[in-house]
């Protein structure tokens, strides 16, 4: 546990962890004053209705700013799903592309506690299409190594857990470079608990073997 622990300590240090994300505001565009009745604040919402609904629900009757929060809650789980799948010099921009793409067609969300798993998927098929479009072969080490000891390992072990199947490595990248815990990774992806611990732990078994460490260390 002590290696897979510095391996994503090793992660988040050279850059690639949540201080990666580019933390300027999103710029938006402001609304046009709307005669619409304003929302009650934010903490004013009905006590079984989440987070998420809130802030969709005002954001549909014009208030831009809550877009701003889902913005904090959610860029580490769009930086992670296109970390897992694209070279990371292409992510920060994507990111905010996807964002600004969310807001155009957010009232096409038919359930507004499913922000969560509606915007990944976003970012899953934004990380196809870059591959349909470049034509080319994208060497993702060539994108990530640097001269660095430390960032050429994290580079290493980057290149290692995209090596392994889609649901493994999304799920452990948002664990270990975003730092997300499980029950995060969870509400945000709309999948279960359960099924967030299997993918952490079959994740971690296969890029432990990958590594080299030995079990039971």
């Amino acid at each position: 546990m002590y290696e897979i622990e510095a391996t994503a300590n090793v992660l988040v240090m050279t850059g690639q962890g949540k201080a990666s994300i580019d933390r300027r505001p999103l710029e938006v565009a402001p609304a046009a004053p709307a005669s619409i009745a304003t929302e009650p604040p934010i903490l004013a919402g009905k006590s079984d209705e989440s987070v998420e609904s809130v802030l969709v629900r005002s954001v549909l009757a014009g208030d831009r700013d809550m877009f701003g929060r889902l913005y904090e809650l959610y860029a580490p789980l769009v930086h992670g799903v296109l970390l897992a799948r694209m070279p990371r010099s292409e992510v920060e921009d994507v990111v905010q592309d996807i964002f600004l793409h969310a807001l155009r067609k957010l009232h096409t969300l038919r359930d507004a506690n499913a922000f969560g798993p509606w915007i990944a998927m976003i970012a899953r098929n934004r990380a196809v299409d870059y591959y349909r479009r470049s034509r080319e072969t994208v060497e993702i080490t060539d994108d990530i190594r640097g001269t660095d000891k430390q960032e050429s390992k994290a580079a290493e072990i980057l290149e290692l857990i995209r090596s392994l199947p889609e649901a493994y490595r999304e799920t452990l990248v948002l664990r270990l470079v975003e730092g997300m815990t499980g029950p995060e990774i969870a509400a945000r992806t709309g999948l279960t608990a359960a099924s967030v611990r299997v993918n952490l732990h079959r994740g971690m078994k296969l890029l432990r073997e990958k590594l080299g460490f030995t079990e039971g260390v």
